[in-house]
């Protein structure tokens, strides 16, 4: 099963990745925190810089694609999400950019997301987890 690795202290992190998780509805993706000892293994051999600088989607053969570069991976395991996975696929800069972008605001866009919406996000991420 693909795994998605998140910064669970992260508000935004959690939200965004509950938005996702809501989209799949086949279910396909597992969440995982960056915090959690699984994390460690799906990624070893990465630092734990590395680790906490992005978000990481890992397929089930173990290939990472980390950042800008995961989401025409992630599109692709969604329900309707081929066509943007061309359009992420063909601007791979525009992705990245975007994400860092976006990863290098969160501490501006986190506090934005309400308690409310982060405790909805952390129980469709628990339940996932389970």
């Amino acid at each position: 099963m693909p795994t998605i690795l998140y910064d669970r202290d992260c508000g935004f992190c959690r939200w965004s990745l509950a938005k996702l998780l809501g989209w799949d509805r086949h279910r396909r993706l597992r969440p995982v925190a960056l915090q959690d000892p699984a994390a460690d293994r799906l990624l070893a051999g990465m630092s734990e810089e590395e680790r906490m600088a992005s978000w990481h989607l890992v397929e089930p053969g173990g290939t990472v694609h980390s950042g800008g570069a995961a989401f025409a991976p992630l599109l692709r395991m969604l329900p309707g999400g081929v066509p943007l996975a061309g359009v992420a696929e063909r601007m791979p800069g525009l992705m990245e950019g975007g994400y860092r972008f976006v990863a290098g605001h969160r501490s501006a866009i986190g506090p934005r997301i309400t308690d409310g919406a982060k405790r909805r996000a952390d129980r469709r991420i628990a339940a996932r987890s389970r």
